[in-house]
């Protein structure tokens, strides 16, 4: 069984080590590439407020966190949940700096002595995707995922995005489907079977060049055996075949 976590957070600032700390935790959970709904949403009270600038992003206030229980009442849940997963976060850096830095306040080892792995999907997109933007809303847009409810940051929308976004790059799904209840993992995979189509029966049609088209042909590789000065491999080739007749 293949397990997946995709996971995002929300923080109070941009800085780990300078003090901020993380407000909310989406994860959604993916087995053998399917959603299954078990999910983790939790918001934290940090005891801090979050720079102007990261509120203007997520939008959760002082006042909506101060009832929300504290990063080191819910740790224990959240390792359970994520033991052995794989880990996909985009800008992984990011988020895994400040669960790290969570982890070791109370004591604990790094995230990646608790799951099976760690997959940057900001990584994956540039080499995808060179030279072009790779943010999530870019990421969305690109690959027809339906972003239009992302009036705000959100740890499990984004999260829920990102599962979309990563099945487009790995294997070109367009949605994410969960299974019904009375759908069996056989019927699915049977109703989701392409087509099987013989080819052997096909007789595809051989358009031979005319004799104005062979001329053009040859003109094409006069010029450019010109311009390399004689060394075109075809060239080469021709003649080397001449002198040995």
């Amino acid at each position: 069984m293949s397990r997946l976590v995709v996971l995002d957070t929300e923080t109070t600032g941009l800085s780990a080590e300078g003090g901020d700390r993380i407000i909310e935790l989406g994860c959604v959970e993916l087995v053998n590439r399917k959603l299954t709904g078990n999910n983790l949403h939790l918001y934290f009270n940090p005891g801090r407020d979050s720079h102007p600038d990261a509120l203007r992003v997520h939008g959760l206030t002082t006042e909506f966190l101060s009832d929300k229980p504290k990063f080191e009442s819910m740790v224990q849940d959240i390792l359970a949940y994520l033991q052995g997963a794989e880990l996909i976060i985009h800008n992984a850096p990011f988020d895994v700096g400040f669960l790290n830095k969570e982890f070791s306040l109370l004591g604990l080892q790094p995230l990646t002595h608790y799951v099976e792995g760690i997959t940057d999907s900001l990584a994956m997109a540039k080499e995808m995707f060179p030279g072009k933007r790779n943010s999530l809303d870019a990421l969305c847009s690109r690959l027809d995922v339906d972003n239009s409810g992302r009036t705000l940051h959100g740890a499990l929308l984004d999260a829920e995005l990102l599962a979309d976004v990563y099945i487009n790059m790995t294997r070109g799904q367009n949605a994410l489907v969960m299974p019904e209840d009375d759908e069996s993992p056989q019927e699915q995979e049977t109703s989701d079977a392409m087509p099987v189509l013989d080819l052997r029966a096909m007789v595809l049609p051989v358009l031979k060049a005319n004799e104005q088209e062979l001329a053009a042909h040859d003109a094409v590789l006069a010029d450019l055996d010109k311009s390399s000065g004689g060394k075109t491999i075809w060239r080469i080739g021709k003649d080397a075949a001449q002198a040995v007749t």
